[in-house]
């Protein structure tokens, strides 16, 4: 099963976080990963994202909370959500190599929208639909997309079917 994880940064936390990095990236060693990687403001550092591919619910429940970060406090609050690999494959196996972009979160309402990829897909790093743990319910899109702007990165989602919609800049993580 995958799995879309964000946790958002508590303000002020980046002291916490510089000091945790190998506790998070060894605890990160041992899990099978889709993608990964921080969210930026500028340069203040406002989040860490990461598609999962565990076992069932609970085990991404444990994945989330039992985050060196989250333990320690560094993180104001997560959204965990089932996610489909629309791609199927790896941030690591995207053709545009590492670098940044954008992640995008569309929380959904009302009836599906956006399952299909986009006519352009060259630009996606990875992208699938947000959906209820047992999958029958559509809660919104998640993608990591190369994008000339913010807006750009917006426009791929059908905005009208979006309670909100968060562009966050994204780099690629892990181990440097």
């Amino acid at each position: 099963m995958e799995f879309f994880c964000y946790h958002r940064d508590r303000p002020g936390s980046l002291p916490l976080r510089e000091k945790l990095i190998e506790a998070h990236w060894s605890y990160m060693d041992g899990y099978s990963l889709i993608a990964r990687g921080p969210t930026f403001e500028g340069e203040l550092l406002t989040g860490s994202m990461h598609i999962v591919s565990v076992p069932d619910v609970a085990a991404a429940r444990a994945f989330a909370f039992d985050e060196p970060n989250y333990q320690a406090g560094a993180y104001r609050d997560v959204l965990l959500r089932r996610w489909h690999n629309t791609l199927g494959r790896t941030m690591w196996e995207f053709p545009g190599g590492r670098g940044g972009g954008y992640l995008v979160i569309g929380l959904g309402t009302g009836d599906a929208a956006d399952l299909e990829l986009p006519a352009d897909q060259d630009q996606l790093i990875a992208y699938g639909p947000l959906l209820s743990d047992n999958e029958a319910n559509w809660l919104g899109t998640a993608m990591l997309v190369r994008a000339a702007d913010p807006a750009a990165a917006r426009g791929l989602l059908t905005v009208d079917r979006y309670a909100s919609i968060e562009v966050h800049e994204w780099e690629f993580g892990g181990r440097r």
